[in-house]
């Protein structure tokens, strides 16, 4: 299927079964952060997922190239990001495993109804500042910045809409881990699962992993960190195999 590809807009490949994925430098483009968060998720033969904030869908079409779920979906509140998506689906000829839906994080167990998905997955805004900010409808503020919803929109709706035993995968940074697991205790979603990400195995951690299930018992698994470069520029192999390079 010919698929447009717009002025500023290019397709890089994602190392995964030929796939491919339509960005523009100018809106968002996705990170390591999303690659590893495909990485840590753990989907099941069967299984149905939710991604919240799914921006250019790269989180549903990594995971549908690395596991054997049934369907993915993606929720994305800003219309050309969603079209982006859309149109990256069709790219891959994804259209009977992937939906992308237009809509906001806070109404997604209204548009979903309750109970819907085994597994849900967020790589949300990380910022709760607005200082320098200038348009607070620019895509890449609303990816960085807690502008259109914030964590706690998050896990609320990640509850509702997971079924009793489901799973939560999320992304953030390690200064709010504290409110992080909280949040997630007080929505019945509970932490079992913890990764730290660190650049250097001699930095502190700037990214964190984590999974909860929907109605969990209250114990945490901490795992070996994941450290991201051997070297100055340098991937180690954990990495390199997280984005399928080896």
């Amino acid at each position: 299927m010919e698929v447009k590809i717009k002025d500023g807009e290019r397709i890089d490949e994602l190392e995964r079964k030929g796939y491919r994925i339509i960005q523009d430098k100018n809106r968002f483009c996705f990170g390591m952060d999303a690659v590893l968060l495909s990485g840590f998720a753990e989907v099941r033969e069967g299984e149905n997922v939710l991604d919240l904030g799914t921006g250019t869908g790269i989180i549903p079409l990594l995971l549908e190239a690395k596991t054997e779920g049934e369907h993915f979906t993606g929720l994305e509140i800003q219309e050309e990001s969603a079209e982006m998506a859309g149109r990256s689906v069709l790219l891959n000829d994804l259209q009977d495993k992937i939906d992308i839906v237009k809509g906001d994080i806070k109404e997604a167990s209204k548009i979903f109804g309750g109970a819907a998905f085994d597994i849900v997955t967020c790589n949300p805004p990380y910022m709760t500042e607005h200082h320098g900010v200038k348009n607070f409808e620019e895509p890449k503020a609303i990816a960085r910045h807690e502008i259109k919803c914030n964590l706690e929109d998050v896990i609320r709706e990640t509850a509702k809409v997971l079924r009793p035993g489901g799973r939560f995968y999320m992304v953030h940074r390690p200064r709010r881990l504290v409110e992080i697991i909280r949040l997630m205790h007080e929505h019945k979603v509970e932490p079992k699962r913890l990764r730290m990400v660190h650049p250097f195995k001699n930095k502190e951690a700037n990214m964190i992993l984590i999974e909860g299930y929907r109605g969990g018992g209250a114990m945490m698994k901490v795992e070996a960190p994941l450290i991201v470069y051997q070297s100055q520029g340098v991937y180690t192999e954990e990495i390199l195999r997280i984005y399928g390079k080896i």
